[in-house]
């Protein structure tokens, strides 16, 4: 994980110089903020990477002497099968329909977008008041 955070702002880096190199040339303010808004999300991951990997254990990718099998195993839990984002599609589709139409549409695409990200979070809950 260090490599990546390195990775990350160094690409800042470069992308702060192109930021002032394009700013002056091309005196154009959208793109020049454009390209500082791409700075300030490069080193945020950045020092999110490296501020993570100080916490973390020392991952294969982080030993030169490391084997591709070192990494092998479990990687996580994915789910296998979901509704959820559909519903949050349709409702981002009505909802962003609703700007050029009208804001009344808003109203039809709440209840997806609720619906969704409710159905989302606790898609896999097991607590105590899960029915058997």
């Amino acid at each position: 994980m260090k490599i990546q955070g390195k990775m990350f702002i160094w690409l800042s880096v470069f992308v702060l110089a192109m930021t002032i190199l394009y700013g002056v040339w091309a005196k154009e303010p959208a793109g020049t903020a454009a390209l500082f808004m791409t700075f300030g999300l490069c080193i945020m991951v950045g020092y999110y990477l490296t501020f993570t990997a100080r916490r973390v254990d020392k991952l294969a990718q982080d030993d030169k002497e490391a084997d591709v099998a070192d990494e092998a195993g479990e990687l996580g839990f994915f789910a296998p099968h979901s509704w959820q984002p559909l519903l949050l599609a349709t409702g981002g589709a009505l909802a962003f329909a609703g700007i050029a139409i009208g804001w009344w549409l808003l109203y039809f695409s709440a209840p997806f977008i609720l619906v969704g990200i409710f159905g989302w979070v606790f898609e896999f809950y097991r607590g105590e008041n899960q029915n058997q």
